[in-house]
């Protein structure tokens, strides 16, 4: 237990100086991310720390027990990032000891606008990503080029709920059920985004979370898998750690049917270090508690820049207006075709404004010199995400974005459209 006089020094530190000022190593007013902790999480850390007992252990069940619980999954199983519960999924679906697994060379249908680390993982289980084009308006996938992608080799459909805008999923499991395929939910951006009042990651047969020092709450670095299957989780948990079994519910049974080999160092499966430690499980359930409150900020900003941005609509596509369902990683702008200015040119001004700004994602992976390392297939020519790739970028869109942050990103804007 750590003294009082320590708990009361360290919420000191956070009450006398935001976080805001703490983590300024940036010369922008409106940087893209900032940290969503204070006093809680760095005491609870903390005490794991005094405690000799840091690697994954009851912090870390404890905050997977809730995440799970929290996004209406029966388990939950934390890793040490969100590639990382990426690469885990589609390990779990591709081991041969899981019941239809996923052979190699099959192909994985993911929109063509992602994040690297989504890519990665099909390449590491011995898959083929297929992409497809996305809608500029969600920059979500585009369900009807899923449908046209499907052929005989298509095994697992990873629809990306990209900055936070909840893919269709209504569809998208419609489509994975009428073709019994399995279904991963990249949620990396999304925690708490809703479709039909449910939420995303826990439609498919696994989701996939991040929990990196700019999402919307933060382990400092961490991810987790949600699931409804039991022989998943289990599988989950055995790859998660060497292949060992540890950490499975029937872990009594499996070692008294080896019992020459020690069971504390049983390996019935390949597997990975994928464990996340008690300092990022003290993090992540100190966290979660805040996580409503702080997207119901991003969206009081969304709204707010939507409502005095759309007047520029002839020149911008702005995020769409799905409040009660978006989550708003960051606040996303695409610039339309023949519009009399570049991105460089926009992002450039606003930057000069103190406005930090960014791509989306990896943009078009196709583009990117990695995709000449791997084998992929493409559907259609992906016109929206070619567009994306030249003409999109976000600015930060958190908590500590604040009226007078709100109407500068407008001044902003309209400053650059009056010397157009």
């Amino acid at each position: 237990m750590i003294e009082k006089k320590i708990q009361d020094e360290i919420r000191n530190f956070f009450s006398t100086k935001s976080q805001h000022e703490q983590s300024k190593t940036t010369k922008f007013q409106i940087p893209l991310a900032v940290p969503s902790y204070n006093h809680e999480e760095v005491i609870d850390a903390l005490d794991s720390m005094l405690s000799t007992w840091v690697t994954m252990g009851e912090k870390v069940k404890s905050f997977e027990e809730q995440f799970s619980k929290y996004i209406g999954c029966k388990n939950g199983i934390m890793v040490n990032s969100g590639s990382s519960a990426n690469l885990l999924a589609l390990s779990i679906l591709s081991n041969p000891a899981t019941e239809n697994s996923i052979k190699r060379d099959s192909q994985i249908i993911t929109p063509a606008i992602t994040w690297a680390t989504t890519v990665s993982p099909i390449i590491n289980v011995g898959c083929t990503p297929m992409f497809v084009d996305v809608d500029l308006d969600t920059l979500c996938v585009n369900t009807e080029e899923i449908k046209d992608a499907i052929n005989s080799k298509t095994a697992c459909l990873l629809p990306v709920h990209l900055m936070g805008n909840p893919c269709n999923m209504q569809e998208i499991s419609k489509i994975s059920k009428e073709h019994d395929l399995y279904l991963v939910e990249d949620a990396c951006e999304a925690p708490g985004a809703t479709f039909d009042d449910k939420k995303v990651g826990s439609f498919g047969d696994l989701g996939t979370f991040s929990f990196f020092m700019s999402h919307h709450i933060s382990t400092i670095e961490g991810g987790m898998i949600v699931t409804n299957n039991e022989e998943l989780a289990e599988m989950g948990k055995t790859l998660r750690t060497f292949g060992w079994t540890r950490d499975l519910k029937n872990k009594n049974k499996i070692n008294s049917e080896y019992p020459e080999i020690d069971p504390r160092f049983l390996f019935v499966n390949t597997g990975y270090n994928f464990r996340p430690t008690e300092i990022q499980g003290a993090f992540g359930r100190n966290q979660l508690p805040k996580l409503e409150s702080l997207i119901k900020i991003r969206r009081e900003n969304a709204l707010f820049w939507n409502d005095e941005l759309s007047k520029y609509s002839e020149y911008l596509i702005l995020p769409k207006r799905n409040l009660e369902n978006h989550v708003y990683f960051g606040y996303a702008i695409t610039i339309k075709k023949n519009s009399p200015f570049s991105r460089e040119k926009l992002t450039k001004f606003l930057e000069s404004k103190g406005i930090e700004t960014r791509p989306i994602m990896s943009g078009n992976y196709i583009e990117q010199p990695a995709a000449k390392l791997i084998n992929y297939q493409k559907h259609g020519e992906l016109n929206n995400a070619k567009l994306i790739m030249r003409n999109s970028f976000f600015i930060g869109n958190h908590h500590k974005v604040t009226q007078k942050e709100r109407e500068l990103v407008v001044n902003s804007f309209n400053d650059f459209f009056k010397q157009l």
